[in-house]
Parts: structure tokens; C-alpha cells; sequence
């Protein structure tokens, strides 16, 4: 049997078949040359308006097969696009200067951040509207106007909490600037390290998530998380001059709490042990499933810390790729067995033993 990509539309609309064979892994120029002038044969003259008629037809088939890829009932979902634009709104509120597309100076600033506010809590609360109307239809139809007066409400307790957003991100920055040595500048934190925008982000997100708001919360996280490699549920609490150094392939899930004046490197999993299940094999929701660390502590590269029983007491130092699933004292420094090397030459193998601690 021929495959879908072994065929070709003839000038008057016939399939011709070319050789059935796989492509290869990896397209040299003598090859793609022979590719494009055996694809010469022209597509017909009519496609567009008989073909491509067709071909709808197909995907409205298709639709129906794989609903779940697709909502097409008419029911209200909030905006991806419209969410990311209100964050980058909020962003540029809390960092003005900073962030944003418009010159904020102090002749400006109150016009910018009134006008930008307005316009936040008008879109926001839309979105947050359909999100809480997701929530009313799968339990029960609510009154028309309940979902609307709650988003509004949500939405003003949000935009209230910015001052205490900003103050909190101050010390982020300030813990960033403190504890990197490679930081030249508070500026060069806000503008260049990944885990402003992604602390930032998660800090807005929990607002909305800790007043019940389904879906926005996760959209903004995961925007955050495509453009960081940062991944912080909106559910975990997190404390006080919190700093991720580097960044890339930090997980920090749902009932995670983290205390103050914490620092994690890149790579760090503060993540689920296993997953219960109910009697109908379903995973049973809502319970503690991560990690609480304390004040004070550092944890290196690499180091996964699994299970909702699992606590780190202050001032410990986890070492980089430990693995842990059991609680531990403060004060304790948790350092991997250094591993053996082998060194293979043409004469002879010698095994070495690391002997370098960790910068801790």
C-alpha cells in the first residue's frame, strides 16, 4: 500500500504514485534538488474551487471525530491572546519603565497607570467572567449576572493587591541582585533573568487562583513557563526574597509552600511523590502532593524533592542532583557520595574519586 506522502496530483487531476519509500533521515542537496524537479506536476487548475470545498467537508468531519480539540458549542472560554495581553498590562504596571511598549517617565506615570488599570479591569473581568461561567455550567446553571459580579470583584482585589505584589518582587529582585555575583545592576535583574518574569507572573496568577478563578491562573503560568523553562503551579505559596538562579527546568507543583529568603538553581523538582487513587481508579484531588521548604535554605542543580509529607527544615543546603523523599532536620547538608571516574588511554585505566565539595 502506497503512503499518503508517495502521491502526487497529476495536471488533469489523477493521483500518480511514486515509489513507496521512506525519506531520509537527513536531506542532502542532491536530494531535495531531485525532490523538487520530480514534484514539478502542477497542481489542477480547479482546486481551489472544487478541491478545497472537499477538503472542508473532511475537517467538518473531523471536527465532530475529535471534539475535544476543538470548541464549537458556543459556550464562552476565556481568551488566551486576551489573557497574555492583560499580563503584559499588569507587568508594565508593576515595573513601569521596565517593562511595556510605552516611555513611562514621572511626567506620565499617573496618566499611564490609570488608563492602564481601566483597561485591565474591563478585559480581565470579561475573561474572568468566562472562566467562572466554565465552572457554573459543568455544576449548575447560575443566575446571569452571579459570575459577572464575582469577576469584578476578583479582578478589584487583584489590581488592589499590586502594591503589595511590587513589595514583595522588590525583595525577589534585591535577593537576586544579593546572592548572584555575576549581577551587576538591579537593572540588569529585571530586564535579563527569567525568574523575574517568572515570579512575577506566578504572584499575579496566585491572586486569582486563591479566589477560586479556574483557568486564567494556568494561562498565565504557562505563558510564563514557555517563555522561562520555569514552571510554577499558581497554587504553590511561596514566601519572601525568593531567587531561582539560571532557571531552566525548575517544577515547582500545586501544594508546594516555600518560605522566606530561598534559593533554587536550575533544574530543581519540588514535585509529587506518587498520585492516590480512589476506588474507581480515578487520582484522588485536592490533597497535599508537594514538598513544604523552609526558611533559609539552598538547593542546588538538579536535586528532585518529591512527596507531600516531605519538609525541609531551615538553613539546610540540598546538594545538587540528590534525590529526596523524606523530611530533613534543619541545618542539614545534603550532599550526593562524590562518583568514581575512569580515564581510558591506549595504555592503561585509571580510576579517580572526586574529592571537591560543593560551593556551599
Amino acid at each position: 500500500m502506497k503512503s499518503e506522502s508517495s502521491r502526487i496530483s497529476s495536471k488533469n487531476g489523477e493521483t500518480l504514485e511514486e515509489p513507496d519509500k521512506m525519506p531520509p533521515y537527513s536531506w542532502n542537496q542532491e536530494q531535495m534538488l531531485e525532490m523538487i524537479t520530480k514534484g514539478q506536476i502542477a497542481v489542477r487548475d480547479n482546486w481551489v474551487e472544487e478541491g478545497l470545498s472537499k477538503l472542508v467537508d473532511e475537517i467538518m468531519e473531523d471536527y465532530k471525530r475529535h471534539d475535544k480539540i476543538g470548541r464549537l458549542e458556543g459556550k464562552d472560554l476565556p481568551s488566551k491572546q486576551v489573557v497574555i495581553e492583560v499580563l503584559e498590562d499588569l507587568l508594565a504596571v508593576i515595573f513601569p519603565g521596565y517593562l511595556g511598549k510605552e516611555d513611562v517617565d514621572r511626567s506620565n506615570v499617573r496618566y499611564f497607570t490609570g488608563s492602564t488599570l481601566h483597561s485591565i479591569y474591563l478585559r480581565l473581568t470579561g475573561e474572568v467572567d468566562k472562566s467562572l461561567k466554565y465552572v457554573c455550567r459543568k455544576v449548575r446553571e447560575c443566575p446571569e449576572d452571579v459570575c459577572r459580579r464575582r469577576a469584578e470583584q476578583v479582578v478589584k482585589d487583584l489590581l488592589e493587591k499590586i502594591p503589595e505584589i511590587r513589595a514583595l518582587l522588590s525583595g525577589d529582585i534585591q535577593a537576586a541582585y544579593d546572592r548572584d555575583p555575576a549581577a551587576k545592576s538591579t537593572d540588569e535583574v529585571v530586564l535579563s533573568y527569567p525568574c523575574v518574569l517568572a515570579i512575577a507572573t506566578y504572584r499575579i496568577a496566585h491572586e486569582l487562583y486563591v479566589r477560586g478563578v479556574p483557568l486564567v491562573p494556568r494561562i498565565i503560568n504557562e505563558y510564563a513557563h514557555s517563555q522561562t523553562g520555569i514552571d510554577i503551579h499558581p497554587g504553590a505559596r511561596i514566601g519572601k526574597s525568593f531567587f531561582i538562579d539560571h532557571g531552566t527546568g525548575v517544577v515547582i507543583g500545586e501544594t508546594t509552600e516555600i518560605g522566606d529568603n530561598v534559593k533554587i538553581y536550575q533544574g530543581v523538582t519540588l514535585g509529587a511523590l506518587s498520585f492516590p487513587k480512589d476506588d474507581k481508579a480515578q487520582i484522588v484531588r485536592g490533597r497535599k502532593r508537594h514538598p513544604t521548604v523552609g526558611n533559609n535554605v539552598v538547593i542546588y542543580s538538579g536535586a528532585t524533592i518529591l512527596g507531600g509529607e516531605t519538609t525541609i527544615g531551615d538553613d539546610a543546603v540540598i546538594g545538587g542532583n540528590a534525590w529526596i523523599t523524606s523530611s530533613i532536620p534543619p541545618g542539614t547538608k545534603v550532599i550526593v557520595a562524590p562518583p568514581q571516574l575512569r580515564y581510558r588511554n591506549n595504555k592503561k585505566t585509571r580510576n579517580y574519586r572526586l574529592t571537591a565539595d560543593y560551593s556551599i
